[in-house]
């Protein structure tokens, strides 16, 4: 079974989608390891669902450096949501981390894609509610939490990111230079020893 079939499954308990009527909506895509699927200023035409690899979407601040919002890993969606659903320029840049392959669908497909399939509309509206409470715990936990603290909870929850992600780039997420996330890495490889 496919697994954006499977995710489907997984979040909905729905099990009445068929791969030959669900799949023809999207496009698969691989890309390479810092490859661009979508550029800060250009017009948001796909949407995401990450089948393999992971995916950062950051934007470049004033002073032209890079602001990590999000990573998708495998099972994940990753655009500029705004900018695909009403055909504007994206705000952000969406950079392949790894060798990727992704299931991508334009708006117009999307809409139709919704209105066949009820379930995928509940789908959807499960996995916004789970980014949006993500999204404000990381505002929470990097305005409340000291940083070691806040690297600590991140590590823990998770772990899959520390490996997969580079210094720089988690360190931009985080909220941290990657001279400091550098150094709480070797305080915790101090303390195990």
């Amino acid at each position: 079974m496919h697994p954006l079939i499977q995710h489907i499954q997984k979040i909905t308990s729905s099990h009445g989608i068929e791969e030959d009527s669900l799949l023809p909506f999207f496009e698969t895509k691989t890309f390479r390891k810092k490859d661009i699927l979508q550029e800060e200023d250009k017009r948001c035409l796909l949407y995401f669902f990450v089948v393999k690899g992971c995916l950062r979407l950051y934007f470049t601040d004033y002073n032209g450096v890079e602001q990590t919002l999000q990573f998708a890993l495998e099972n994940w969606w990753m655009t500029d949501l705004n900018a695909f659903r009403t055909g504007q320029k994206s705000g952000y840049t969406i950079q392949a981390l790894e060798a990727t392959e992704v299931m991508a669908i334009t708006a117009s497909d999307y809409e139709l894609m919704l209105a066949k399939f009820p379930v995928i509309e509940n789908y959807f509206r499960l996995i916004y509610e789970r980014a949006y409470a993500a999204s404000l715990l990381r505002i929470r936990m990097i305005s409340r939490m000291p940083k070691d603290e806040f690297y600590e909870l991140f590590q823990s929850k998770y772990p899959e990111f520390i490996q997969r992600i580079p210094q720089k780039v988690l360190a931009s997420f985080l909220g941290f230079t990657p001279e400091y996330l550098s150094e709480l890495r070797k305080k915790k490889v101090r303390g195990k020893k």
